[in-house]
């Protein structure tokens, strides 16, 4: 069984994203093994300095950095990403569940990600070119493992 684990900067806060996460959580539960590591998020205003904003994601980036494991495949979550289809992705999730069996997907806080946290990502995906808060990535995320397992499985999935 595939081993997944999300690493993700700051939590669900509001109810109504916590209540979607435990949906999806739940029913991949039947498909892989799911770990979510949350790190804190620094405190971040909305008018940085362009060095207080690296300092934020220098800060962010080695906390994220930490929860990686060399072994895990590391895909980050980054609007400069690669776009694919579900299809496309549920072959990945395949693929991986074979060689080495652990993947690590990483959502970055409201300023994105240090580039040390690029270069430690084998590969970078995007759901789309619009920026979406971390929060709704991790939903869509979840959404988009669950519909991946469930093609897998030639199961059907309501649109």
């Amino acid at each position: 069984m595939l081993h997944v684990r999300l690493v993700a900067v700051g939590g669900l806060k509001e109810k109504y994203w916590r209540q979607a996460a435990d949906e999806y959580i739940k029913r991949l539960s039947r498909y892989c093994r799911l770990e979510v590591l949350e790190v804190p998020d620094e405190p971040a205003p909305e008018s940085l300095s362009p060095a207080l904003a690296a300092k934020v994601l220098a800060t962010e980036g080695e906390r994220i950095i930490k929860r990686l494991q060399p072994s895990h495949h590391a895909i980050l979550l980054d609007i400069g990403g690669h776009t694919q289809t579900s299809e496309a992705l549920a072959q990945k999730l395949q693929a991986l569940a074979m060689h080495p069996g652990h993947v690590t997907f990483i959502i970055g806080g409201s300023l994105g990600v240090s580039d040390a946290v690029k270069s430690a990502a084998q590969e970078r995906w995007s759901f789309s070119p619009l920026t979406f808060p971390h929060q709704l990535a991790r939903i869509m995320l979840l959404e988009q493992l669950y519909r991946g397992f469930r093609i897998i499985n030639n199961e059907p999935y309501h649109k």
